[in-house]
């Protein structure tokens, strides 16, 4: 295994924004891309390190930037501006990523027929809004995602399978909301799956994540067996 990354650089509506692209060198042959959506902290050491454990699996990663490369060194209030003003703006935010999903697609390492996404807490949302835009891809894939539908999507069909992974205990995803997306991607004629975790709370994949008062505690279990349903999936899409 040769691991080699490199950067990749988006031009949207005068701003610049950075993505991070990892792949096997030692295969030569076009593979499936897999798009890394971000937390609430933009694109960090975090996702890149889930886009090369991603071209450790065989596959293309692709860690994303949504606010752009110079919102890096901001601090929490700034990010959670930043999110909130695309989660309240849900067809920009789902341009956005359209953008990525076709910038992916040309990468030369990807084969442009198997693109997939994965997203953690707001970048689970941003997954999920992949699909509920009927967008092309094989399949996404939430890690204690955000389900707040996007109000602009009704009457879509989703194309692509559905895999969320929720913290049962999330504050930020309510029983009741889990059961209003499993209803909405029902209602849009998808193959979906929720794989819920007790005793889980928000952000279980981050090693750092320790604010009980905020709902985010990690959880090494809920870590690992999300990280293996992940990979069945994949398996499953290509």
């Amino acid at each position: 295994m040769t691991l080699r990354t490199r950067a990749v650089d988006v031009a949207i509506a005068n701003a610049r924004f950075e993505g991070l692209l990892a792949w096997d060198d030692a295969n030569s042959d076009p593979r499936p891309g897999i798009m890394v959506c971000h937390t609430i902290r933009g694109r960090t050491e975090f996702e890149d390190q889930k886009a090369m454990a991603l071209a450790e699996l065989g596959y293309v990663g692709l860690s994303i930037d949504l606010y752009g490369v110079e919102t890096r060194d901001s601090d929490i209030d700034t990010f959670r501006d930043l999110m909130m003003g695309l989660q309240n703006d849900r067809p920009a935010l789902q341009s956005q990523l359209q953008i990525w999903l076709e910038v992916i697609r040309k990468q030369a390492e990807v084969a442009a027929a198997n693109i997939a996404a994965i997203g953690f807490c707001f970048g689970g949302l941003c997954a999920l809004d992949i699909a509920r835009s009927g967008a092309d891809v094989r399949g996404v894939a939430s890690f204690h995602g955000i389900f707040a539908p996007p109000g602009n999507t009704a009457g879509n069909r989703i194309r692509s399978k559905v895999l969320a992974m929720h913290g049962w205990e999330d504050p930020l995803a309510t029983p009741e909301q889990v059961e209003g997306l499993a209803t909405e991607l029902t209602d849009m004629g998808a193959d979906w799956q929720i794989h819920a975790y007790g005793n889980t709370l928000h952000a279980f994949t981050n090693p750092v994540a320790n604010d009980k008062d905020a709902g985010t505690v990690y959880n090494m279990n809920a870590d690992r067996r999300s990280w293996v349903a992940m990979q069945n999936f994949l398996e499953e899409l290509f």
